[in-house]
């Protein structure tokens, strides 16, 4: 497809749009503190959109339409559908309060609330880095599959404009830059879909049923019900437990409850991305069967192999050409406001856990931590790129999930746990991250999605046996750690986990100046 007029124009106003708000933002990026989390500023309805927008990724927009149009309940779509919404309720219900409580920039400062070692700290950090190189390969994808489908410029170019652009926003423009283009891309995103899902539903006498009725008809009951046999159910099962518990371990999502002043506010903005969200991942089904309906299923193949470009051609069947540009520019910027969020959770974990706290042992000033931020950010761009540029014939959302995989298998346990067990230690912390992550890493390098029929391990997705691995890790860490714990508690190197639960659920800092203050208040009257 040949690039227009009308279609350049609207790409340029998108990235016109973001560097202006990347201008607008650098004059408040002094500190490191506004680079990290925005000063801590940003309101719950101004957070909510946002956490909206860095979920709403690439992988949700473009890849879970392309895997429904594709391969239908069986595949990963409609899955990545529901279990999204049910994932914000754990990440509520469980971590946003507590995080904002403990944390100051980042996760490893959850962990260093409690175990006061270098250790946690880096191995957090090489876990946030991890992480966030795996979820943007799929945004880094679904940007030159965009790009190269309109514009028509070469894939490999694409994606390395890509790069160059996310390092301009963080580098200048910091969180705050981050967080309004999430917010602006979030509300054209919504635009975008509710639009195409009246569209879609105008064809069929705008009754939802009628769609489904027509893809039993027209391709099969298959692509209406879940994949049969042991492995293929064991291997959704892991996919799921990926999914709703992977967010929670996410680090562009967790730096989200640090940009807001208090845990009533990260409560807020939690509520606000469930309604957002949800109401978002309800609508993809119909845009995917619309688009194996209307657009055509080899159609959708035969533009990309994995289906990333089925909500693209969906627009350019309903509406034609420009409605396709402004649907595919959308996706541009969503892409380029996650792809900026990952970065700056990257970046930030290593000039702040790593660089400050166990290189320079808390001692680097704060133009020097800025500029391993920046530093970083261009380290981390490069080592996605590269990996991104071979990547262009797997369907996003199966790489963005196993990142899902990841933070629930390295992440997750080491907060529960913090959070919850009091014998947790700091042997337990570092042995359940480097755990987890070896194993779900080492999982997806032998499994299907990497192997294919040769692969030694039978499941696409490894949390089902990962995730149990990184509490076990945790577990026999604590154990076989205790004798070490006892000596750091002594040395005052552990805070009491009876500080750590008040302090998670009250926000207090200081348990015993708070009492200080109270008694003195009490005698005063």
């Amino acid at each position: 497809m040949t690039a227009d007029a009308t279609t350049i124009a609207i790409f340029v106003a998108i990235v016109v749009m973001t560097l202006g708000i990347t201008a607008w933002a650098a004059r408040s990026n002094k500190s490191t503190s506004d680079h990290y989390v925005a000063g801590g500023g940003i309101k719950g309805w101004q957070n909510g959109l946002a956490i909206a927008g860095d979920y709403m990724s690439a992988s949700t927009f473009l890849g879970v339409a392309g895997a429904i149009s594709l391969t239908g309940f069986a595949g990963a779509g409609v899955y990545t559908a529901v279990g999204g919404i049910v994932t914000y309720l754990f990440v509520l219900l469980l971590v946003a309060e507590p995080l904002r409580n403990l944390g100051k920039y980042t996760m490893a400062d959850v962990l260093a609330s409690r175990f006061n070692a270098k250790g946690v700290r880096s191995v957090a950090a090489l876990s946030t880095v991890v992480i966030s190189v795996m979820y943007m390969i799929g945004q880094l994808v679904g940007a030159g599959v965009i790009i190269q489908l309109l514009i028509g410029i070469n894939y490999t170019v694409s994606v390395i404009s890509i790069g160059f652009l996310m390092a301009i926003y963080i580098g200048f423009g910091g969180m705050l830059a981050t967080t309004w283009i999430q917010i602006i891309k979030a509300i054209l995103l919504i635009s975008a879909i509710v639009v195409m899902v009246v569209l879609v539903l105008a064809r069929f006498s705008f009754n939802p049923i009628a769609i489904f009725g027509e893809v039993s008809t027209q391709l099969g009951r298959d692509m209406l019900i879940p994949a049969h046999g042991l492995v293929e159910g064991l291997n959704w099962v892991s996919f799921n437990l990926a999914l709703v518990l992977g967010t929670a371990g996410l680090p562009h999502i967790l730096i989200r409850f640090f940009t807001v002043p208090d845990a009533k506010t990260a409560r807020s903005s939690a509520t606000w991305a469930i309604w957002v969200i949800g109401l978002v991942l309800l609508t993809l089904p119909i845009l995917g069967y619309g688009a194996a309906l209307l657009v055509g299923q080899e159609a959708i193949a035969s533009a990309n192999p994995g289906g990333n470009l089925a909500a693209p051609l969906l627009a350019n069947e309903l509406a034609g050409s420009v409605f396709l540009a402004y649907v595919s520019a959308v996706a541009f910027a969503t892409i380029l406001a996650v792809v900026s969020g990952l970065v700056i959770a990257a970046s930030g974990a290593f000039a702040h856990d790593f660089y400050n706290n166990v290189i320079r042992s808390g001692e680097a000033t704060e133009r020097e931590q800025h500029n391993a931020a920046r530093l970083t950010a261009v380290l981390v761009a490069v080592l996605a790129i590269l990996l991104a540029l071979g990547a262009q014939s797997v369907n996003i959302t199966v790489v963005v999930v196993l990142a899902f995989a990841v933070a629930a298998s390295a992440n997750v346990p080491v907060i529960l746990l913090t959070l919850f067990w009091k014998r947790f230690n700091t042997s337990g912390a570092i042995i359940g991250m480097l755990t987890g992550m070896v194993a779900s890493v080492g999982l997806v390098l032998i499994g299907t999605d990497v192997m294919g029929e040769n692969a030694l391990f039978p499941l696409g997705n490894p949390a089902l046996v990962s995730v149990p691995l990184g509490f076990l890790g945790c577990y026999l860490g604590t154990v076989l750690g205790g004798s070490r714990a006892r000596e750091e508690a002594e040395r005052g190197k552990q805070v009491p986990y009876e500080e750590i639960y008040v302090r998670s659920n009250t926000g207090i800092s200081d348990i015993e100046e708070e009492l200080e203050t109270g008694t003195a208040q009490q005698s005063q009257v």
